[in-house]
């Protein structure tokens, strides 16, 4: 009765804590906030750190900032890695979505990768709370995405889930409301970033910036950089960075094949994986998958190649929803509106 009362004065809040970037939805309302999951930090003599922007501001500084300011991503993998950058990032967004009405905290559910520690979820937990939440609950990740795009997830069927992110790559077969295997990859969007400016800085002696790289790999997304096939005519784009050996900027034009070879070895690991989780599922779950399919959700499905490589790969056709990126905050929303027909909770 009196959580009832309080909820009156806020409106209750679903988050999806990503590596890469976070989203909040409101039952009802849809997603109502996207940020860039990055806080600018200043480092003082005595050892404080005092948070100085959140989201996009702190995301335009990335590389440009001086020593005493440092760019911070508290969340890793979905966990929290960074307790009191986490806490105050949250609060600021908390605010920005409640407005000035956080003095009546509101009740939150968070989407967590399956297979996370309990440690990983209390840091999480605790970090919400300490932000302002009246209340914290976890779901399933995997599940929260198949809710999200719509799937009956509480019939005796399989259900593919590809969700590949920045930090990892979650692959989960679904049946009757809960999660029946699942594997966890280390390995995603940044993974992705990082193999592109080390190839640029291996083979050509420029270091560039991890925003640059991700700028090649969307660049390229569509000129047969992850699949097999060779475009006409190959694509360059020009990179701007600091020459390794004479220490001067520098900027050269980048072709398609050195990004597409880049990029091979992580997205053999995310194939594999997905194969692996095929060899591990039941066979009347895999028959289920083989008719629907698989689906991708997460900032890698906006790469057209890449669910165009999966589906070569294991000649499952592969969905991709409409809005790949807010699946799992949609999905997780649809607690707040149905507590006790729709999940089964991570903790």
């Amino acid at each position: 009765m009196f959580d009832t009362v309080l909820g009156a004065f806020t409106s209750d809040l679903a988050i999806d804590l990503g590596t890469a970037n976070t989203r909040v939805a409101i039952a009802g309302q849809g997603v109502v906030c996207r940020k860039p999951s990055v806080a600018a930090v200043q480092y003082g003599t005595d050892g404080n750190r005092q948070l100085v922007a959140v989201g996009d501001d702190a995301l335009k500084m990335e590389g440009r900032t001086p020593k005493d300011v440092r760019i911070v991503r508290p969340i890793q993998d979905g966990a929290v890695s960074d307790f009191e950058v986490a806490e105050a990032m949250l609060r600021v967004l908390l605010v920005e979505v409640q407005g000035r009405r956080l003095w009546v905290g509101p009740r939150v559910v968070i989407a967590m990768p399956h297979g996370t520690t309990d440690m990983e979820r209390r840091a999480v937990r605790e970090a919400v709370e300490a932000s302002g939440a009246r209340s914290v609950t976890l779901v399933d990740q995997p599940l929260s995405a198949a809710i999200g795009m719509g799937l009956p997830v509480h019939e005796a069927r399989g259900h593919l889930i590809i969700d590949v992110g920045a930090g990892a790559t979650d692959v989960s077969v679904l049946s009757l409301g809960g999660v029946v295997h699942s594997h966890t990859m280390r390995v995603g969007g940044d993974q992705m970033d990082q193999a592109i400016a080390h190839a640029v800085k291996s083979r050509l002696g420029i270091e560039i910036s991890r925003a640059m790289a991700e700028q090649l790999k969307f660049r390229f997304a569509n000129d047969g950089v992850l699949g097999p096939r060779e475009p006409v005519e190959e694509p360059t784009m020009v990179v701007r960075g600091r020459h390794i050996k004479s220490g001067y900027p520098a900027s050269t034009a980048i072709p398609v094949s050195l990004v597409k070879d880049a990029l091979a070895e992580p997205v053999r690991m995310l194939v594999d994986a997905v194969v692996r989780s095929l060899e591990f599922t039941p066979p009347d779950l895999a028959a289920d998958i083989a008719q629907t399919g698989a689906l991708m959700t997460g900032g890698g499905a906006l790469h057209a190649a890449l669910p165009r490589t999966v589906q070569d790969a294991t000649g499952l056709p592969v969905i991709v929803p409409e809005d790949p990126i807010c699946a799992v905050v949609l999905g997780a929303s649809k607690y707040l509106e149905d507590p006790a027909g729709l999940f089964v909770r991570a903790s």
